[in-house]
């Protein structure tokens, strides 16, 4: 077996094309060896194994089978070079060994020789003449060509004519190869002596061991006929166009005869040894008119050869070839062969990634089979062509799969004809994808609200952040920033469900020691490596109405009897005293209002239901009695509504020895009045307690409020600096405290002579609270200066301030 190996790598887009080429025998049996080709190639077999090497041929009978773990090729098939290439000499296959990872392919050629193993052939076994005894010597008699299928030395190589007594064989080569083989007449005939001659012509191959043929040629002796027919043109061209219509008339030919009569007679026949020729045309006998019998296919033949026979009825003869050409015709399409593909990718993968390699074959010629191929537009991808018929599907930008996860690519081959024809396939590639996007919340920041006294646990929102990837990429976790509020961690106020993204309240909160905070949240997706992404979540605590309201003014004490005191010359809307409170919650929640919810005499009095204030609503008479104990309820806005309540002791009187007297008098309607002289004494020891007990309760106030000054001048206390909301009084201010009030009480021990002044309002944003400036310890004091000095008439001044 001879190799021959030619061998050229081309490095075009990470394609390897190589070419080796092989000769082996036709007939060979199957599993014989071809070639080595991992040898041939430099390739080792453990690139063969891993590259998945195999055979691509466009034909679908293989005669030839890759062994990847030998790394040879070997026969497949027994191969019949008569039958796979009926009219061409030289007989090869051709394909492609394509590997994988990276992408490379070579061509492969193999030569089929031939063998001797078809005899020549004649297609009649027998073949007659009539010549008249009048032929001149010399006369020429074409005889039928022998057909062997085998080519070269193994075709037909000579003719033998016996016996030769009249006629010797000549043998003409022709151009293409075949011979022409003519009996010539040596020595005129003589019917009376012979009427019939019986020849025998011999075909022999050049093959080792020889083959051959025979054909009995008969020869009917006619009397005179001393012309022969002759063509006109000894050869004849025509061309007809592939795929013309049945009947088409393809060229006429023309002989004469010199003789007259029946010895001028021509009949035309066609003489060819193929069949598929007598098949294919057939010529009218009278006219010499060639006519197409079937369809021709210019891809099957591009021409043909007929040889014609002129005959007369002397027997007389004469030959002629007519060589018809088949004219192309665009009836093909192109044929796209997908070589190898990808059918995923990812979106890193590189530009000029090679995804697909496509063979183009068109099986028509010239303009008709040249193609050009494209794809549609508006994709990442662009085909480019390594050599010729061969296109490789490389990418031509960066991918994203979160634009697009799928491309089907239309891959359409037009080749130049006219009108053109042309292919297409369509090829679907799915994008894999990469973790190249971080979550992306759905806001830039959060608010949420949450009212305060919560239940732990409780659901306060839900952040959502989402990722443009896929799968496990595009999982999202949630996860609680560490930071801290007031210096104590976020994870003891609020947790973030690592899947649904809620955020859940840890504790109860109260609106009165926190009112906001913020924390962080991040975003995390399940790539790898992951990406992330934060987002602040600000959490505000509503107030809720959990704190009653506090009374500032007046303190409740338990050992105070009178508390205002009142001038029985007070006019209508006399300022009796005013109920201070605040409430430490906020909004409408510390909205106060003030209502008189019992009074000894409710005729007398009532309250401000903004402002506290307690005034006169009619002129005080003598009738009215001289203890009053008023009840003030204060109510906030909040729902449910909370309260407080306040005692208020008001002393309607002009001195303070009247409300001693009366308080005198209400103890002695105790006592038994039958008994004068015990109750004096008993007034005495009563005004003398009461003067002891005075100095000492004086005494004492005086050091408790100062004390208190103390306390609450350092304390930290929210309800000394807290200012409550702002409302309308009858003044036209806003507030619960909107002004400050100025008033002074001058009092003698005349009450005729008593005055009170009220001062302009203030706006002081301070509440300024005296201890001496309470009622009962002022009252008190300034008994105790009236009992020091009895004959003296002594002013006492009272100012009592309230701001917010």
């Amino acid at each position: 077996m001879n190799r021959q190996v030619l061998f050229i790598c081309l490095h075009v887009l990470h394609s390897v094309v190589g070419q080796i080429s092989y000769t082996i025998p036709e007939e060979m049996t199957k599993g014989s060896l071809v070639g080595n080709i991992a040898q041939d190639l430099g390739l080792e077999i453990k690139r063969l194994i891993s590259g998945k090497a195999k055979i691509y041929t466009r034909k679908t009978d293989e005669y030839i089978e890759l062994n990847r773990e030998r790394g040879v090729l070997l026969v497949k098939e027994r191969i019949d070079r008569e039958a796979l290439c009926t009219e061409t000499t030289l007989c090869a296959l051709h394909f492609q060994i394509l590997l994988e990872n990276p992408m490379e392919f070579y061509r492969v050629t193999v030569q089929i020789t031939d063998v001797n193993d078809n005899a020549p052939t004649f297609e009649q076994r027998e073949m007659q003449f009539k010549i008249s005894e009048a032929a001149i010597t010399g006369a020429k008699f074409e005889l039928e060509r022998a057909v062997d299928l085998d080519v070269g030395i193994n075709g037909v190589h000579k003719y033998e004519l016996k016996p030769t007594d009249n006629f010797a064989l000549k043998v003409h080569n022709n151009p293409d190869g075949n011979k022409n083989v003519e009996m010539v007449l040596q020595k005129p005939l003589d019917r009376e002596k012979q009427e019939q001659i019986y020849l025998v012509l011999t075909a022999v191959d050049g093959g080792e061991p020889q083959m051959s043929g025979t054909m009995l040629i008969v020869i009917t002796v006619l009397d005179a006929n001393d012309n022969a027919p002759v063509f006109t043109q000894s050869t004849y061209k025509a061309t007809v166009t592939e795929n013309s219509p049945k009947g088409t008339v393809v060229a006429t030919v023309t002989a004469t005869d010199a003789d007259q009569g029946s010895n001028g007679k021509i009949t035309y026949s066609i003489i060819n040894t193929l069949e598929n020729i007598r098949k294919m045309f057939e010529v009218n006998q009278e006219k010499g008119e060639i006519i197409l019998m079937t369809n021709i296919d210019f891809e099957k033949s591009r021409n043909f050869q007929i040889n014609l026979r002129a005959t007369d009825d002397g027997g007389f003869t004469d030959s002629c070839k007519l060589i018809v050409d088949v004219q192309d015709v665009n009836d093909n399409n192109p044929e796209i062969n997908i070589m190898s593909k990808s059918n995923v990718i990812s979106e890193d993968a590189k530009v000029n990634t090679v995804v697909t390699m496509i063979n183009i074959e068109d099986r028509d010629s010239g303009e008709n089979g040249k193609v050009q191929c494209f794809i549609n537009e508006n994709v990442p991808f662009v085909l480019q062509t390594s050599t010729n018929n061969f296109y490789s599907l490389v990418t031509d930008s960066e991918l994203d799969r979160e634009r697009a996860s799928e491309y089907n690519i239309t891959v359409t081959c037009s080749d130049e004809g006219v009108p053109s024809l042309s292919s297409s396939v369509t090829l679907t590639l799915q994008i894999s994808d990469v973790n190249d996007n971080a979550p992306v919340f759905e806001r830039s920041s959060y608010e949420a609200y949450i009212v305060e006294n919560n239940t732990p646990g409780l659901s306060v929102f839900t952040v959502k952040a989402r990722d443009a990837d896929w799968n496990q990429n595009a999982r999202v976790s949630y996860i609680l920033e560490d930071s801290s509020v007031n210096g104590v961690p976020v994870s003891s106020y609020v947790s973030v469900s690592a899947d649904s993204g809620v955020i859940h309240a840890v504790r109860s909160f109260d609106y009165e020691q926190i009112k906001d905070f913020h924390f962080c949240v991040k975003a995390q997706d399940g790539g790898s490596p992951p990406l992330s992404s934060n987002v602040t979540v600000k959490i505000l605590i509503q107030d809720q109405n959990d704190n009653p309201p506090q009374v500032l003014y007046p303190v409740q004490t338990g050992g105070s009897v009178v508390g205002e005191m009142v001038p029985r010359s007070a006019d209508v809307g006399y300022l009796v005293s005013k109920v201070v409170a605040v409430d430490v919650d906020s909004g409408q929640n510390a909205w106060l209002s003030y209502k008189l919810q019992k009074a000894t005499d409710r005729a007398l009095f009532e309250v401000g239901l903004q402002n506290g204030e307690i005034r006169t609503i009619r002129q005080v008479t003598d009738k009215d009695a001289v203890n009053q104990k008023l009840t003030v309820i204060v109510e906030d806005n909040g729902q449910p509504s909370r309260s407080a309540t306040v005692i208020v002791n008001v002393a309607v009187a002009d001195s303070f020895s009247e409300v001693m007297s009366e308080f005198t008098d209400f103890k002695q309607d105790k006592e038994y009045n039958d008994n004068l002289t015990f109750y004096l004494v008993l007034a005495l020891a009563v005004v003398s307690f009461l003067f002891i007990t005075c100095l000492v309760v004086i005494i004492s106030v005086k050091i408790y409020r100062w004390r208190q000054s103390r306390v609450l001048y350092h304390s930290n206390l929210p309800v000394i600096p807290y200012y409550p909301p702002r409302y309308s009084d009858t003044l036209g201010g806003t507030g619960t405290l909107q002004h400050v009030y100025n008033y002074e009480v001058c009092r003698t021990t005349d009450s005729r002579k008593s005055d009170c002044k009220f001062g302009r309002a203030g706006s002081q944003n301070v509440l300024i609270m005296d201890p001496s400036s309470t009622g009962t310890m002022q009252r008190i004091q300034s008994e105790k200066n009236i009992l020091d000095e009895p004959d003296s008439p002594l002013e006492v001044g009272r100012t009592v301030l309230f701001t917010t």
